[in-house]
């Protein structure tokens, strides 16, 4: 695997025997400028990677919590062009990585390769498109690379074997392993699967893997370092407790739960 930003990240984590905490933030939510605070607050508080939604009007993978910050993000005017001149004036000041959440239909209305140089000037150092088939990979993740940025895939519980060796060996950055079967969400515990999936994709490819979907507290980013994965993903559970701080309250309140966090991922 070359050498990209996030796969530098890994291996410095790897080193400090540590997992990587990658909470999800949704831009626009409930204005860019507060994102712009809360992106700088999660890297001060630990964070090691942040993944970014876009807001989107159909969002097929996202549970009711996301959904809900996507439409309040989309009343707010958020576009994609502003995401991107949000992370451009902070491109001094984030040091790590952010991955770029987003669907198909952007993208495509966008452009390809129009998406990928806007993603790359903005800083931008990876990709996750939760509708995108393994199928269809390939071309974008050509044009991704060429910007230097990964194009992280997904693989799901109900993923037959064979496909996900595919996936893995395809996938760049990181592996994307959805814990659940289903939508985002907040669970209170996580599916006794999920570490034989790890162990599964650990034999398959040598790219590091990242659980999301579900990952809610402290003891479930435990469990996910006891099954061996380099990353643990949260993101209902962050969004949830920004959307319910008072305004001036949010930028803290994302800081103040990301530190929690990161001390369990020693």
């Amino acid at each position: 695997m070359k050498s990209t930003n996030i796969s530098r990240s890994f291996s410095k984590i790897k080193k400090d025997k540590r997992i990587a905490l990658m909470p999800f933030l949704m831009a626009g939510d409930p204005d860019l400028e507060t994102t712009a605070k809360i992106l700088l607050e999660l890297q001060a508080n630990g964070a090691d990677m942040i993944e970014l939604g876009i807001p989107y009007s159909d969002p097929l993978a996202d549970g009711p919590i996301i959904q809900l910050a996507a439409s309040r993000a989309l009343s707010a005017g958020t576009s994609p062009d502003k995401v991107f001149k949000m992370l451009s004036e902070l491109r001094d000041q984030l040091t790590i990585p952010i991955i770029l959440f987003t669907y198909s239909n952007p993208l495509i209305n966008k452009g390809l390769e129009k998406f990928c140089l806007q993603a790359s000037k903005a800083g931008v150092s990876g990709l996750v498109v939760p509708d995108l088939p393994l199928e269809e990979a390939e071309k974008l993740s050509n044009i991704a690379d060429s910007k230097e940025i990964d194009l992280v895939l997904l693989v799901a519980p109900t993923t037959p074997k064979d496909r996900m060796k595919k996936i893995a060996a395809t996938s760049n950055g990181f592996t994307y392993l959805v814990s659940v079967t289903g939508v985002t969400g907040e669970r209170s515990s996580l599916e006794d699967n999920v570490g034989t999936l790890v162990k599964q994709l650990k034999h398959s490819s040598s790219s590091p893997i990242a659980v999301g979907f579900g990952i809610s507290d402290v003891k479930h980013i435990q469990q996910v370092r006891e099954w061996g994965a380099d990353g643990a993903i949260v993101g209902s559970a962050l969004v949830k407790r920004i959307a319910n701080a008072s305004i001036g309250k949010k930028v803290e309140e994302a800081g103040s739960f990301c530190k929690e966090l990161r001390a369990a991922t020693n």
